[in-house]
Formats: C-alpha cells, sequence, structure tokens
C-alpha cells in the first residue's frame, strides 16, 4: 500500500482511485455520500468514514438541499448546534447523537470512522461540545465492541488559530484533551483556510507555523497514533516526507483543499498539471499561447520541451474538466511515488532537490497567465522547497 489516503468527494474521484489509486492506505468517504460512492470504490484500501458533522459549522438556515437531508438522520443535531447547549452540553443528548451518527457509519463496513467534532473557532465555545462529543465515541466505541480505529477530525478555519504560538497552544490543549477523551487512535488535521497552491505572500510564515503545529501535537500524542494532514498539495507532502505525519491526505484531481461540507460548493476551474513545475495551471487559451513559447524556449532542454510540447498538443482535449482532473491524479501519483519508493530518512531531501530543480527550470520561464503572485512558475516550488529540511 501507499501512504496517501484519496479524500472521495464524487462519482469521478471513485472512477480515478478505482485506476489510479488503488493501492492507497485508505479512503476517506463522507457519509452524506457513501451510500452512493462506498459500491464504486475498490476493495483493498480501508475505509474511512467520517460522518461528516462539522458541515454543521455553517448556518442551518444555508444548508445545502442534501446535507440538510443528511443531518435529519442525526439524532439531536438541533441541540448540537445551539450555543447554550454547547456552552452546557447534556450527555445524554450527545451520546444519542454519536450514537446515530457512528451507527450510521458502521452500515459502510467502517475500517475507521471519525471521532464526531465541530471545527475550531477562534474562542473556546465549542471546547466544552467537542470534548463531549468526544468522550461520548469512546463510549460508543466500548459499547459496541467496534475493532476498527477512532480518528479525530482537526478542522482550524482561520491561519490566526495556528499562526500565533499563545493562540496554537490553547488550541492544541483542547485537541488534547478531546484526544484522550475519545481514546482515539489518530488524528487527521486539516487548515479549511489553507490552498497552498495561491502563492501568497504570507505563506512562508504560514507554511512554518503550520509545520510548528504538528510538531507540536506529535509530542502529545502516543507514539504509534495514526496522524494525517490536508487535503493539500504540497505542504501534506511536505509534512509526510519530513516524517511529522504517516499519511498525506489528498484530492483526486481536484480537491487539494479541503471545504467543510453543508454548502453548495462553487464550480471549480478547470486546471492542468504542469509536471515539470510540480503545479497547476487554469485551462485556458492564454495557457496554450504559454505553453507553445515555453516549448521554443527551452530547445536546449528536450526533456521537459517534450512535457510541454504534450500538454499543448493535448489541450484541447484537457479543457474537458473530467479528462484535465484524470491527467493532474496522474501526474501526482507519479510525482508521489518517486518519494514512496525511497527510505523515509531520504524523503525529505529528495523533495528539496525535487522542488528545487524545478525552481530553476521555472525562473527562466515567462509568468503564467495566473492571478497575483501565482503568476510567476517559480513561486510556489520556492514556498514549499523552503520547509523542507
Amino acid at each position: 500500500m501507499t501512504d496517501y489516503i484519496p479524500f472521495i468527494n464524487s462519482q469521478g474521484d471513485c472512477e480515478i482511485a478505482t485506476s489510479l489509486y488503488s493501492d492507497a492506505v485508505a479512503f476517506r468517504i463522507s457519509l452524506e455520500s457513501a451510500e452512493k460512492h462506498c459500491p464504486l470504490l475498490p476493495s483493498g484500501p480501508k475505509r474511512w468514514i467520517d460522518a461528516a458533522i462539522d458541515g454543521l459549522h455553517h448556518d442551518l438556515g444555508n444548508l445545502s438541499a442534501s446535507y440538510a437531508k443528511h443531518v435529519t438522520h442525526l439524532t439531536g443535531y438541533q441541540e448540537i448546534v445551539d450555543p447554550a447547549f454547547q456552552a452546557a452540553p447534556k450527555t445524554q443528548v450527545v451520546a444519542t447523537f454519536v450514537k446515530s451518527a457512528l451507527d450510521l457509519c458502521l452500515q459502510h463496513a467502517a475500517d475507521w470512522v471519525s471521532v464526531p467534532q465541530l471545527p475550531i473557532v477562534g474562542d473556546a465555545s465549542r471546547n466544552k461540545i467537542n470534548k463531549s462529543l468526544a468522550g461520548a465515541a469512546r463510549a460508543w466505541k466500548q459499547q459496541t465492541g467496534f475493532t476498527g480505529k477512532l480518528i479525530l477530525p482537526v478542522i482550524f478555519t482561520n491561519q490566526k488559530q495556528i499562526n500565533k504560538k499563545t493562540e496554537r497552544t490553547k488550541k492544541l490543549s483542547s485537541v488534547s484533551t478531546c484526544y484522550k477523551a475519545a481514546l482515539a487512535d489518530g488524528v487527521w488535521v486539516v487548515d479549511s483556510s489553507l490552498n497552498d497552491q495561491d502563492a501568497s505572500d504570507t505563506f512562508n510564515k504560514r507554511f512554518s507555523e503550520l509545520i510548528k503545529l504538528h510538531k507540536e501535537l506529535n509530542e502529545k500524542l502516543l507514539d504509534d497514533a495514526i496522524t494525517v494532514a490536508g487535503p493539500y498539495w504540497g505542504m501534506n507532502l511536505v509534512m509526510w516526507a519530513r516524517g511529522l505525519v504517516r499519511y498525506p491526505a489528498i484530492g483526486l484531481g481536484t480537491g487539494y483543499r479541503y471545504s467543510i461540507p453543508g454548502i453548495i460548493p462553487s464550480q471549480g476551474k478547470t486546471r492542468v498539471a504542469l509536471g515539470p513545475l510540480r503545479r497547476w495551471a487554469s485551462a485556458k487559451p492564454e495557457l496554450k499561447e504559454w505553453l507553445s513559447e515555453t516549448v521554443k524556449s527551452l530547445a536546449a532542454d528536450p526533456i521537459n520541451a517534450a512535457e510541454f510540447s504534450s500538454l499543448e498538443k493535448d489541450f484541447s482535449h484537457l479543457l474537458v474538466k473530467k479528462h484535465a482532473n484524470v491527467q493532474i491524479a496522474k501526474f501526482y501519483r507519479n510525482w508521489f511515488q518517486k518519494f514512496a519508493a525511497l527510505p523515509p530518512s531520504g524523503r525529505a531531501l529528495a523533495l528539496y532537490h525535487d522542488l528545487s530543480s524545478s525552481y530553476v527550470l521555472a525562473k527562466g520561464l515567462e509568468e503564467l497567465p495566473e492571478e497575483g503572485t501565482a503568476r510567476r512558475p517559480e513561486r510556489i516550488q520556492q514556498q514549499l522547497m523552503m520547509n523542507c529540511l
């Protein structure tokens, strides 16, 4: 098995998972769509079913129709979202809610299940309810005799919760309390506000603080704890290569940022992977022109020129989002496998060299037809490689 854990969000994801990622350690599937997606997935990887109660982060009046239907199966969800109840949760109400959620997860032959948790917010208003939910998950496991793994979700919603040491310490204290209350087997950590291909000027600090978060969290976990980070595009790989997490969570051609469920997602752009640059770009006519000019400029570099030339020739095909997603997923799998084949002790250095070589290539190329600082071809590799070692 390979260390990555694809997050399944659509039927297209199921098709890509079957054709390219059947060697994954596990698939993470939302309970909201498990009935539809589980039968479409290969049987080898473990089934990680998440009851997806983090969608209760949103106002109940703004929920999508599918999520609103989903939560009606979770007994007592109205109380769980009530701030007054969160401040003084009633044990029996929480226990009934957790039982209804996790019993449904078991119907899909779950090997791992997520401990029901609400996303982290700026204050401590959810600390008590999350601790109560964690304790109820522990009791449920003991009562049902579930022999699988309990994974504690740690979903950050704002970079301020991570970037400042004082605030981060408070959040990690609450996480540790919930981890112990659940007797969890592991944690899944994601900053839902982070799209690590935006190439923002703030990322130099933000990436380093995210790494500190994982280092500090690991000090609070058992040595054999399952640790998962992401989905992201590159920071999940950086932390995996450095041994800070056991498994990177990944998208499948899309979804390299975690979206808290519950609201109608925006229609994502069609993108293609620029393999030599270890990044993607928007599939629009200007990109085809950029590819043509780049091929000409790389006359002395036939290997990379050939990759860009192939993209240019396939460009019309890749304007179809389904085909573009497969192209990205193929690149990502091949990229990851380069490091998975190495001894763990050599992965961080190998990833650094891989990104730095890409950086040197990209530095000599013209700007991409992208927005903001992401238009510089080398920007994403530069930010990632500076955190590899």
